[in-house]
């Protein structure tokens, strides 16, 4: 294939080596991704930043904890970097289906370098609160654009194992994030008196950011990308390496091949607008309804942080003292917890694709909801206790307190963590798939700034109460979940088009529009089926197999309406014959 370099590693590997390939690249994007994430909560609690450089605070004279004098000022430092990720998210998405996934994550990194080197050399609150901004942007593009990429390079039956196993170095990213802060806090005399503290730990993630900016040029364009731009040789070809072409892999990536070509063709007869606008609207959309799933894909990101992660990921710190654990045991215990969030992410590695992702969000609301309430109740006792002189007995609530919160980072981990980064990645048209997936990032960035700006108002205000209200959002996500998302697992990526052909928001006609269009569209999509193989075992080739299915459609009704035409018309020819 003389079309793509011969450095390029599509040439080198095949099949799982490359895809493994691929993740390891695409981690490289997640890791900074959570390392820049969990970058601020150390950074919060330096004295050289809070109090001498961006002077929103000062130290308590007693306990040396951080007394926050202007939480408008600390919030919007922190939420100013999620206004960067959402504009950095539309402009990553339009950037993606115009040029491609790979040209796209290197411009994101670039970005990325940009802001990281303006953070670690800020002067002064006003320096900071821009250099966050265009860290931010450079952080949407590559969310945006890396999901996409893995999704479309992966199988369907272990589409969300591969995405999983990324999102265990974004939380490895938080971890090296807090861990590396841990041991700054120790430089000089360890009072946090100097700038290096903070500015070292933001300085480091340049390099895995350059690392990506580099390294993905040598790694093959999404095939998916590729067909919709008409470079179909290219894009056949490195679907041959990504899943094989010899003994029990043949045919397959024909198949797939055939079933991405029809799909294309469909989406560009059934969708004529293509702006955000009109995605948001659903305007010009017909049966794809792209507006539904833009309006889902948006409400899961907003509740992934409201049920508690943005507090305990950014506040752990606050979190731990309010539960009356001191300022110097609370970095610790914050720090085990991130290495308990890390190895939680591994159990999402082997279930996702087994229960599928409703039933994976299912049980993390319960088993995060539950915590959030306990956590708020035993610290109140602990509290309760402590201005009654009987320390012992606070120090029990405030370890079962402490134990509450691991137990919702882990089962985050484990399910939400995922699951709201994956489902955007899926579901969205491959016309508008980049663009749809910032949609996405749009939703986390309005979830997580919406929460950094507030919620150090809130702790304030509330102190321990606060985890009610996350708790309460957990319960309102079940039956969100159960009512409005369709299962993805185990769906091709063409499947989606027929998953949200149903002009029902409700889950359950979702499912039954499907099934129907399913059985009407046979030649539509070919590779989803378990067991199917489109190879003669008498000749050992590949079955031909028409690029555009007759009557192809995905309105169920129109198409059965046209069945009976087809069958009237042979019954009048027989009757006259």
């Amino acid at each position: 294939m003389d079309a793509i370099p011969r450095s390029n590693v599509v040439h080198r590997y095949e099949k799982r080596s490359l895809l493994i390939a691929i993740n390891c690249i695409a981690s490289l994007s997640i890791f900074f991704f959570g390392y820049d994430q969990g970058l601020m909560s150390g950074v919060n609690n330096t004295i050289n930043y809070y109090q001498t450089t961006m002077g929103f605070g000062h130290p308590d004279p007693v306990t040396g904890a951080p007394v926050i004098d202007n939480t408008l000022l600390q919030g919007g430092i922190i939420a100013i970097y999620y206004l960067g990720t959402l504009i950095g998210a539309l402009a990553g998405g339009s950037l993606g289906d115009r040029y491609g996934r790979i040209k796209t994550i290197s411009i994101g990194a670039c970005w990325g370098v940009f802001g990281a080197c303006l953070q670690c050399s800020a002067q002064n609150h006003t320096w900071m609160i821009f250099a966050r901004l265009i860290n931010g942007f450079g952080t949407g593009i590559l969310n945006a654009i890396v999901p996409v990429w893995a999704t479309e390079t992966a199988e369907h039956t272990s589409r969300g194992q591969f995405v999983t196993i990324e999102f265990t170095l974004n939380i490895f990213g938080v971890v090296v994030a807090y861990w590396l802060e841990f041991g700054c806090a120790y430089y000089g005399d360890g009072s946090g008196t100097y700038g290096f503290v903070w500015r070292f730990p933001i300085a480091f993630q340049i390099l895995p950011l350059l690392a990506l900016a580099i390294s993905v040029w040598f790694f093959p364009e999404s095939p998916r990308y590729l067909v919709k731009v008409g470079r179909t040789e290219e894009a056949r070809y490195i679907l041959g390496r990504l899943r094989g072409e010899t003994g029990e892999d043949a045919g397959r990536a024909e198949a797939e091949f055939e079933d991405i070509k029809n799909c294309a063709e469909l989406e560009r007869a059934t969708s004529k607008n293509h702006s955000y606008i009109s995605m948001l609207f659903g305007i010009g959309s017909g049966k794809l309804h792209t507006g539904r799933r833009v309006q889902l894909v948006i409400w899961l990101q907003i509740m992934q942080e409201w049920i508690g992660i943005a507090g305990v990921t950014i506040y752990a710190p606050t979190i731990f003292r309010i539960a009356g654990i001191s300022n110097s045991d609370s970095k610790w215990i914050s720090g085990l917890n991130y290495i308990t969030y890390t190895f939680a992410t591994l159990i999402c590695v082997f279930t996702l694709d087994r229960i599928g992702r409703r039933w994976t969000l299912y049980w993390g609301s319960v088993m995060q909801g539950i915590p959030m309430i306990l956590a708020a109740a035993l610290t109140k006792l602990g509290k309760n206790a402590s201005a009654a002189g009987d320390n012992q007995t606070a120090a029990g609530y405030g370890i079962g307190a402490v134990a509450m919160i691991f137990i919702f980072t882990a089962t985050f981990g484990a399910t939400w963590l995922t699951v709201p980064w994956l489902y955007p990645a899926e579901i969205f048209p491959l016309e508008v798939r980049a663009k749809g997936n910032a949609w996405g990032v749009v939703g986390w960035s309005i979830g997580n700034g919406w929460c950094t700006l507030l919620l150090p108002i809130i702790f304030v205000a509330l102190e321990e109460n606060t985890y009610y209200i996350f708790g309460a959002c957990n319960v309102l996500t079940i039956p969100m979940v159960w009512a409005l998302y369709p299962e993805s697992n185990q769906r091709t990526l063409e499947e989606m088009d027929l998953l949200f052909a149903s002009d029902s928001i409700w889950n359950w006609e979702a499912e039954r529009n499907f099934a129907i269009l399913k059985e009407q569209n046979p030649d539509l999509v070919q590779a989803a089926k378990r067991g199917h193989s489109v190879v003669d075992p008498e000749t050992g080739m590949v079955r031909p197999r028409s690029s555009a299915p007759r009557n192809m459609s995905l309105d169920a009704n129109a198409l059965t309406a046209h069945h009976e035409d087809d069958d009237s018309t042979e019954k009048q020819h027989f009757k006259h014959g």
